[in-house]
């Protein structure tokens, strides 16, 4: 039997995840690491997460520690109130101390505002989604109790994966903390050049921690002594979908410098929270390809219709989203640049392909199926089509997104139907990864059918 580490233990490894996140934080913005910066600060979350979640919990954030005790106050996984209590206390004081140490490094400090033409709600509906999004895949990949019991390898980099969407997504709003203990460090260190925006991005990050223990348990029924549904899957579908293309919209509009990699970041955060509540498909497409697959008797074409549904309802409400956030501001779909339709064509079918063919290998295969690297290599088929044709196609790969981004444009004077002409393209796509996929892993074909005519 393993001895519990005790609480000096605990509240030791709290302190110094948590300083180092915030340093890291600090030394990024100081130092005027445009680009890398997001990686940076969830890398460093990624590595204490893996060095010291055997020891406290790796919470490094009240949110996170707020969130598990609404978990364990509704009957689920989590932490008592004390704990909660003396964790984010430490959580604070080191937040405090780490934005006091990077001042003094660097000789100045910065100050916590919504960006330049953004009000407070603005910024605070960024906070609120993106640390709904980091605490609520906290829940489903370290304390979900499937999860915990088979303990899988993936949830460090699935929670540091929430920080890279965010962080380039949402940053340019409201600077992207989704952590009460950076606002309140940052806020604290710069008090001399003003304090009290702390305040506000508490309460939206609070309130992202109790959607995401509300929404936890409506996903995760059984971990509350309840049983799965499909409204459990069709709510899955719609927060995944949702997400996905909220990071999207926001990256675009914000004109991020890591956009295709913090897309692919989130979609694999969210795969790994959701992959064994809906099977994670968050697009159109993908639902297509496993049904035209015949590899999912359980996905029905009456459940994929609704899956679809649900998705494309799900990018449209991000969309919408996004264009509030941006107070009206949206992009449409089309060629890009001096690129031709038929070009458009190519890219899509070609990419959406390679998105739905990889799922098929690692999610889908008995014999392929990546087991703790599954939503790391679907993730990625984003970040390779995303930087690959992002200049031709604009990337979509996904008829939620073209119906998301189609749809919101329209305020702004867009044509709807080009979220058809795209979505007919990445369906074809869709089905010749279906077609290929029966081709290569025909043994396993062979093999259902001998086993269906041995019963």
């Amino acid at each position: 039997m393993t001895a519990e580490p005790t609480m000096a233990a605990k509240c030791t490894a709290e302190f110094v995840g948590t300083f180092l996140l915030i340093f890291t934080v600090g030394c990024n913005v100081l130092g005027g690491s445009a680009t890398w910066a997001g990686v940076s600060i969830a890398f460093v979350l990624m590595v204490c997460i893996y060095s010291l979640g055997g020891i406290s919990g790796a919470n490094f954030n009240p949110a996170v520690s707020v969130t598990l005790g609404i978990s364990r106050a509704m009957g689920g996984p989590g932490l008592d109130w004390k704990t909660v209590g003396i964790y984010a206390g430490v959580q604070t004081a080191a937040g405090i101390a780490a934005a006091v140490c990077y001042s003094l490094l660097f000789g100045q400090s910065f100050n916590l505002a919504p960006a330049k033409g953004f009000s407070w709600y603005h910024a605070g509906l960024c906070e609120l989604l993106y640390t709904f999004m980091l605490t609520f895949v906290v829940m489903n990949v370290a304390a979900a109790k499937k999860n915990v019991a088979e303990k899988n390898q993936y949830y460090g980099m699935a929670i540091a994966f929430t920080v890279v969407a965010g962080a380039y997504g949402a940053g340019a709003v409201s600077g992207g903390c989704f952590n009460p203990a950076v606002a309140l460090g940052i806020d604290v260190s710069s008090a001399g050049r003003g304090f009290g925006w702390s305040i506000a991005y508490v309460v939206f990050e609070l309130l992202g921690a109790a959607m995401a223990a509300a929404l936890f348990k409506v996903v995760r029924p059984e971990d509350f002594g309840g049983e799965k549904s499909q409204v459990t899957e069709l709510v899955s579908e719609f927060l995944g979908t949702y997400m996905l293309v909220l990071t999207v919209g926001l990256n675009v509009l914000g004109s991020s410098k890591a956009a295709a990699f913090s897309i692919a970041a989130g979609l694999t955060s969210m795969i790994y929270a959701l992959g064994d509540v809906s099977g994670a498909h968050f697009n159109p497409a993908v639902t297509v390809a496993i049904l035209a697959s015949g590899r999912c008797p359980e996905l029905t074409p009456a459940k994929a219709g609704t899956y679809a549904g649900v998705q494309v309802a799900g990018g449209i409400a991000a969309a919408l989203t996004y264009a509030f956030i941006y107070q009206g501001a949206t992009f449409g779909l089309g060629p890009v640049g001096s690129s031709t339709w038929a070009g458009v064509s190519v890219a899509e079918i070609v990419y959406t392909f390679v998105l739905c063919f990889v799922v098929l290998c690692v999610a889908v295969s008995d014999r392929t199926k990546a087991s703790h690297l599954f939503g790391l290599a679907i993730g990625s088929c984003v970040t390779v089509g995303g930087f690959a044709i992002g200049g031709i196609s604009g990337g979509s790969l996904n008829p939620a997104v073209s119906f998301g981004i189609a749809a919101a444009n329209i305020l702004n004077g867009g044509f709807f139907f080009k979220a058809l002409i795209y979505s007919a393209l990445e369906l074809v796509g869709a089905a010749a990864a279906a077609g290929v996929f029966m081709v290569t892993h025909e043994v396993e074909t062979a093999l259902t059918e001998k086993k269906e005519v041995d019963a």
